[in-house]
């Protein structure tokens, strides 16, 4: 099958299994992976990896292929695009691995195994109680020819295990973890092909990256203390082993792993959250490599260009939302007004239902969010202000209080109601000659009149930009309000 992969061709695999959403290490392994292929003009290949019939789940595969093609990872070869070394989803290659598990019994590094579960369970107690390493004797392995046969004969179900030699070590090397040697006598005769004629993901993995021509295998560091077996069975076939690169895993905090079992974060939810697929695959690709400079923001073109293996740590990456938060909103910051405005304009009529200048408030909340679902919160004041406590008028800095709040606000009114436009110019003019007038200082104004019209210290622009989106009418109208409410709360 592979005498149609030109010869030198990179070719790298994500082999996801369809179990349910792709989270963030899902995502990672695929990423990184591609990456290393478009970076040498190789092939990124997708291979569903679905022996585990139990644990598939409806609808994964479109997850799948939906997540990839959002975040601009297409796959040179797959199941939905076809390819020489087709078909691409392990299911449909179940005479494939039959035919190889035949090919390295007769070689002499796997054996059929009749064993019970009883047997199995007997033979696991034992070792338990002798305080001895549980795994399977080889009893099945010192069965005759005739022995086999007759138990072939009469039809007695078996599984084929995996012949590991007794004595002697493996050794292999990681591009990450550098060598790594393991004693023969540590591994288990595991189960090749089970007893329903369906691989074990150590045969199969195995059978199809030779197949499909795999050169560079990139995949989670649990899978480290299984490459020595991996690599026997690369031995007993006579096959090239493929270079390895072990990933470290992706954390949730220092003891625990990100998991699609605990309901950890999905690429799908995070964009529900409003974080940009850029951002995500630019956070996630940094999730345990560096880039070795200062340069932190990345395109995926540039991720193409920077990226090295030699740059990926050994130690477990933690998943920090502050961090994806600024990178998002690095990417937010360099958009054009336009795009996003287009991207913010849903999110603001959330929560804004007037006929405002939507486009004056996207550039507003442009360098001021981080998480396109932070501008509702920003900005639910504009159709109306919440109840608001009268300490918000204090500001030590500013040199504020309630009582010098509503004198200011009080001639803050007069003088916006017979200013000459309501243009930003005009309304700054006229506050900065009030500012003059009074002997005060611009805090001493701005910072009442942004507590009046809007009810709250933080908002998109400051006070004269609140007054631009609520237009003349709306703003002296609050600032009114808001004068009439001190007089009553101040007992005056």
């Amino acid at each position: 099958m592979t005498q149609s992969i030109p010869k030198g061709q990179l070719r790298t695999r994500f082999a996801p299994s369809p179990t349910g959403y792709m989270h963030v290490g899902n995502l990672r392994t695929a990423l990184y992976g591609y990456l290393i292929a478009k970076k040498e003009k190789g092939i990124f290949i997708l291979r569903i990896e679905d022996t585990d019939v139990e644990r598939t789940v409806e609808g994964a595969y479109d997850v799948i292929f939906n997540t990839l093609s959002a975040c601009g990872l297409p796959h040179d070869e797959g199941p939905d695009v076809g390819g020489p070394v087709a078909p691409y989803v392990q299911s449909q290659r179940k005479e494939i691995y039959k035919e190889y598990a035949e090919i390295i019994i007769n070689k002499g590094h796997a054996y059929r195994c009749f064993c019970d579960k009883d047997t199995l369970e007997e033979m696991r107690n034992i070792q338990k109680a002798s305080r001895v390493l549980p795994k399977y004797d080889g009893r099945c392995s010192k069965l005759s020819k005739e022995e086999i046969d007759a138990k072939l004969e009469a039809k007695s179900p078996y599984v084929v295990r995996q012949k590991i030699p007794s004595t002697g070590s493996t050794v292999f090397h990681d591009m990450i973890f550098g060598r790594i040697e393991v004693e023969n006598a540590s591994l288990d005769d595991a189960v090749l092909i089970k007893s329903d004629g369906m691989p074990t993901y150590n045969f199969a993995n195995v059978v199809d990256d030779h197949l499909m021509g795999i050169t560079h295998v990139v995949r989670g560091s649990e899978y480290l203390s299984s490459t020595p077996k991996y690599n026997l069975l690369y031995e007993g076939f006579g096959w090239e082993i493929p270079n390895y690169i072990h990933c470290p895993p992706v954390m949730k905090d220092a003891t625990q792993k990100l998991s699609k079992r605990h309901g950890d974060s999905s690429y799908d939810e995070l964009v529900e959250k409003g974080y940009l697929k850029e951002a995500v695959l630019n956070y996630i690709a940094l999730l345990g490599w560096s880039p070795g400079g200062e340069t932190e923001i990345f395109t995926l073109p540039e991720l193409i260009e920077a990226f090295d293996v030699s740059g990926i740590s050994k130690s477990p990456a933690i998943f920090d939302y502050k961090k994806l938060n600024w990178v998002n909103g690095e990417f937010l910051k360099r958009m054009s007004d336009d795009e996003f405005h287009s991207l913010a304009l849903p999110y603001i009529r959330q929560v804004v239902t007037k006929d405002v200048d939507t486009a004056y408030i996207a550039s507003l909340l442009k360098d001021r969010c981080e998480l396109l679902s932070e501008i509702p919160g920003q900005i639910d004041f504009i159709d109306n202000v919440a109840d608001y406590s009268l300490d918000l008028y204090t500001n030590q800095k500013m040199k504020t209080s309630p009582e010098s709040a509503k004198e200011v606000l009080s001639k803050v009114h007069n003088t916006l109601s017979t200013a000459d436009s309501w243009q930003k110019e005009a309304i700054h003019q006229s506050l900065m000659d009030l500012v003059k007038q009074l002997g005060l200082k611009n805090g001493q104004i701005l910072w009442p009149l942004r507590v009046a019209l809007s009810g709250r210290t933080f908002t998109p622009g400051g006070a004269i930009e609140i007054c631009l989106i609520l237009g003349k009418d709306e703003s002296l109208s609050r600032i009114a309000k808001a004068v009439e409410i001190l007089q009553e709360r101040l007992g005056e």
